[in-house]
């Protein structure tokens, strides 16, 4: 894994997560503009993250009073792709350089191409800046 740069946010959000759930959190995105912070949990660890019925996810929303996503992690960059990406189903993952970058094409689903993009390329944008901190990759594109 590459080395993170967390701010005072990042690291206030982590802990208070971290207290409710008894999760372990691997990294947070605080996504201003969306209003939502994006939270990387230790692979095995979502179950726990959620809480039953979703009683942790529900009250760190509450305390945050911001939108809330949870990401499982993986070391393996395809599993983790498919885990930043869903609902939306990955049929296949390419891993190829251009240029000196290491670019991942990802063919989804047609009718979850939309789920894939997201709104205004939001879950793109998450994708492609969760495989670059934690899997190196330059860019992500949908095929």
């Amino acid at each position: 894994m590459m080395r993170l740069r967390l701010g005072a946010d990042e690291i206030r959000y982590i802990g208070l997560f971290e207290s409710i759930t008894g999760a372990t959190v691997k990294d947070c995105i605080v996504e201003e503009s969306e209003e939502t912070i994006v939270f990387v949990v230790k692979d095995g660890e979502m179950g726990l993250a959620i809480g039953k019925k979703g009683a942790n996810l529900q009250k760190v929303k509450e305390m945050i009073n911001k939108g809330i996503e949870i990401v499982e992690y993986s070391d393996d960059p395809t599993k983790f792709l498919e885990n930043v990406m869903k609902p939306a189903k990955i049929i296949s993952v390419k891993y190829s350089d251009k240029d000196g970058k290491r670019v991942a094409g990802v063919e989804v689903n047609r009718k979850d191409r939309g789920i894939a993009i997201g709104r205004s390329g939001k879950n793109i944008r998450r994708a492609k800046e969760l495989l670059k901190r934690h899997h190196g990759l330059d860019d992500v594109m949908i095929m």
